[in-house]
């Protein structure tokens, strides 16, 4: 029973094996753990590897249940007179109607959109000649 429980024996057993691990012993443990290190990474990037080649698989199942592509002929043309070119026009504002006092308020769906017709006036409206663009902008502003 004494030598169960001899504590001051067990740590001096121990110190003195630590003591002697030789350098060659260090190697061996740095192989092994590297062999274990080695053996993880080959087992993750199998594991990595086989999920990418599903992943494809899965992809190719689904591309081959897509409806086919379009054949050329089936491709948009360009109409006959070429491509079509953006156009600008002036467009003119609806005046709003006056309501008469007394009279009953206008509803949203009896006010049409703005800017519903080809204004008269095409030329496209330019600043002033000494103008500013915008209150703040340094400018003098409307003279």
């Amino acid at each position: 029973m004494a030598n169960d429980l001899d504590i001051p024996g067990a740590l001096s057993h121990f110190l003195v094996h630590t003591q002697s691990m030789s350098i060659g012993t260090y190697q061996l443990l740095a192989a092994v753990q590297s062999g274990w290190s080695v053996t993880a990474i080959v087992v993750g990037g199998l594991i990595v590897a086989g999920a990418l080649v599903w992943a494809v698989r899965v992809g190719m199942r689904v591309m081959d249940q897509e409806s086919p592509r379009p054949t050329p002929e089936q491709q948009p043309k360009l109409p006959d007179g070429g491509a079509v070119r953006e156009m600008r026009e002036m467009r003119e504002p609806d005046e709003m109607p006056r309501v008469e006092r007394g009279g009953s308020r206008l509803m949203p769906y009896e006010i049409h959109h703005s800017g519903s017709r080809t204004g008269k006036d095409q030329k496209r409206k330019r600043w002033l000649p000494g103008s500013s663009g915008a209150f703040g902008s340094g400018g003098p502003g409307h003279v």
